[in-house]
């Protein structure tokens, strides 16, 4: 039963991860600033562990980029590393944090997760996909600067939606 609910969680993550930037980029430059495709990646990681969450940010971009043109081709290879390493790290973070306080653990999770997966969108941006033309100072930015609305907007809407997932019985 369990693994049943995890993949549905997965699925939904997946879909809402296509629809959530689709209501953000009606307003300019929204995704950048508001990351909308990171938060069902991150949850599904939290909820579903590292195997699914790994599942979801490889698989979440792809279908959107499919489907909108989402992140779009220059973009794509990135969000999907960085995106497989939110999943991943999220999943294996709330695995392994063991406090007595649970809202702890979760942020630490989601915390890591989120430094884990912009250090590797850096990386691989500086030496793969936009080598030579990727610099720390373009990193900083777009992953800290610009995206700050998002970050914080992780921050307060994550643990409160995994939190009452807890509460209802369903993750």
């Amino acid at each position: 039963m369990k693994n049943t609910r995890h993949l549905i969680i997965t699925a939904l993550c997946m879909a809402l991860g296509v629809v959530l930037p689709m209501a953000f980029h009606v307003i300019p430059n929204a995704g950048s600033v508001m990351l909308p495709m990171h938060i069902p990646v991150l949850l599904c990681g939290l909820i579903c562990g590292p195997i699914l969450g790994l599942i979801c940010g490889i698989f979440t971009p792809v279908l959107s980029s499919l489907i909108t043109g989402m992140p779009g081709p220059a973009y794509l290879p990135s969000m999907i590393c960085e995106l497989a390493v939110y999943g991943l790290l999220a999943g294996i973070m709330i695995k392994l944090m063991k406090t007595e306080k649970p809202m702890i653990n979760l942020y630490a999770a989601l915390v890591t997760a989120m430094i884990g997966g912009r250090i590797v969108y850096g990386l691989m941006n500086a030496l793969i996909f936009r080598a030579g033309a990727y610099s720390i100072q373009m990193w900083m930015t777009a992953s800290f600067v610009t995206a700050l609305p998002g970050i914080l907007l992780q921050l307060l809407i994550l643990p409160a939606v995994v939190y009452a997932l807890q509460k209802a019985k369903l993750a």
